[in-house]
């Protein structure tokens, strides 16, 4: 059989993924080497995401803000191990303006009085108006998210997954007590678990970063990992306690009940336009994108198929009443989306376009269709030569109930495919074995190593401990050969 992408997911794994992206109109790399523009099919998913988180945070008190863009490089600086983590990937302005050079060119001129940082993360800048808005108590626990961009300079850069610039939420929160901030950055991990599976249809495993991968300042990292249909891990979202480490460095002090100062405990929590990226690689099939329903900017398009002139107006007026009979349906909290197609080209060729960007569902209506007042309906998640009959009434009845299965279908899927690459490895062979002569995946392996043990194994394998979870039970470590907690290893984007 022959599909729309070439090559398959089977035969080139990295180009197929390439391939999706560019099919399905997410993204394309930019003029700027490292940086994407965000199509508006691509920027519509985040759209859906950005609502569906934000409504979540707000729900547990959380309020948006805005931070600048630039850091000056003296708060970087108050946090020694927060900037070695990310000096390698900060871009750097030193100039404040450009002036015409002896060749005509432009040249930068105005040299700062300071270096500003193009934002890598903005736990420090934060922190400077945290420390000027916190006084008391009485002004805790304060909760904050920003939608923005950052920078983190990557010299591999690949499309929606590492990116020089990409867009996120970063959420700051400000605590009285270790236990309230410790439980806020467990509970907005939940939140992104829920996200990721119910929104997302992603299957994740949920636990704690080790030391060798905790975030650079961080006391502890909760992490969620996902294993795409190459059995590489993608993580997809962090949320960190940050203990007193940044209040320190920033001077985040309150007066208690007592009187007495004391610095606030805090956290950051965040997610990135990776998550399309982890869309596309674990639900794309070798015809293009499929798009969990609760993430499509769309969830129908409606194609009319006009062979003689004559028929137009009827077909048109037909999918006119269509489309506003299913908009009034809502799923999720939203407004069912319907787009009709009245582009000037070939039935198959429009029919493909859309099967390629991943709508949820597609709707053809021909003369025939409106005698018989049926709809032909061809679900993504189906064969694309597989088509059901429905009348419009029909159809608006069981509309949310056939998305949600679509939904299920896709988590289902990516669940089978993490569930049957994820193997309890106990020895030092089988962990070689597993990762360099079998299919790989996702080893449960118990590990009481140490960070210098982790960057062994790295350089041995090429796998890192993705996250360290609660439920796998414990062993001996293979390496070690000292009672750990089983992790989870793997490769990784």
């Amino acid at each position: 059989m022959k599909h729309a992408i070439s090559p398959l997911r089977s035969e080139d794994f990295p180009e197929w993924y390439q391939q999706v992206v560019k099919a399905a109109d997410l993204a394309e790399n930019s003029s700027v080497r490292g940086c994407m523009v965000i199509k508006p099919w691509g920027y519509g998913i985040w759209e859906k995401m950005q609502r569906d988180l934000d409504q979540k945070f707000k729900e547990t008190g959380v309020s948006n803000a805005y931070f600048p863009l630039f850091i000056p490089l003296s708060y970087m600086e108050k946090e020694a191990e927060h900037v070695e983590g990310f000096a390698k990937e900060c871009a750097v302005v030193t100039h404040h303006r450009l002036k015409k050079g002896s060749d005509g060119g432009l040249i930068p001129d105005g040299e700062l009085e300071e270096p500003l940082i193009v934002r890598p993360t903005s736990e420090m800048i934060i922190g400077a108006s945290f420390s000027k808005w916190i006084e008391s108590y009485r002004d805790l626990p304060l909760l904050i998210n920003q939608w923005a961009n950052v920078v983190r300079w990557e010299m591999r850069p690949r499309i929606l997954l590492r990116t020089a610039e990409f867009l996120w939420q970063e959420g700051h929160t400000a605590h009285a007590t270790k236990e309230e901030a410790l439980s806020k950055a467990k509970e907005m991990h939940a939140i992104y678990q829920q996200f990721a599976e119910e929104s997302l249809a992603l299957p994740v495993i949920a636990g704690e970063k080790s030391e060798g991968e905790r975030f650079p300042g961080a006391v502890t990292t909760f992490t969620l990992e996902s294993m795409m249909q190459d059995r590489k891990a993608l993580q997809g979202c962090t949320s960190h306690f940050l203990g007193q480490n940044f209040s320190k460095g920033s001077d985040i002090t309150f007066r208690n009940e007592k009187g007495e100062e004391e610095h606030a405990w805090t956290t950051s929590w965040g997610a990135t336009t990776r998550f399309i990226g982890a869309l596309v690689m674990v639900h794309a099939d070798d015809d293009g994108l499929r798009l969990p329903p609760r993430m499509a900017p769309s969830h129908i398009v409606i194609l009319p198929i006009i062979h003689k002139e004559e028929a137009r107006h009827r077909v048109m007026n037909y999918a006119q009443k269509v489309k506003e009979q299913l908009t009034q349906i809502t799923y999720h909290g939203e407004k069912i989306s319907v787009i009709i197609d009245d582009r000037d080209l070939r039935g198959g060729e429009k029919s493909w376009n859309w099967i390629k960007k991943g709508i949820p569902m597609r709707i053809e209506i021909g003369p025939r269709d409106i005698d018989d007042d049926k709809l032909c309906i061809r679900k993504r998640t189906s064969g694309h030569k597989d088509m059901e009959k429905q009348s419009p009434d029909e159809l608006a009845e069981t509309l949310v109930a056939q998305l949600d299965e679509m939904q299920n279908t896709l988590y289902k899927e990516a669940l089978k495919n993490m569930q049957e690459h994820m193997h309890e490895i106990d020895t030092e062979e089988e962990f070689e074995k597993f990762f360099t002569k079998g299919e790989g995946g996702f080893a449960l392996t118990p590990f009481a190593g140490d960070v210098a043990m982790e960057k062994e194994i790295q350089q041995r394998f090429s796998v890192t401990v993705r996250c360290i979870p609660d439920n796998l039970g414990e062993g001996i470590c293979p390496f070690t050969k000292k009672k750990g907690k089983r992790v989870v290893f793997a490769k990784s984007y």
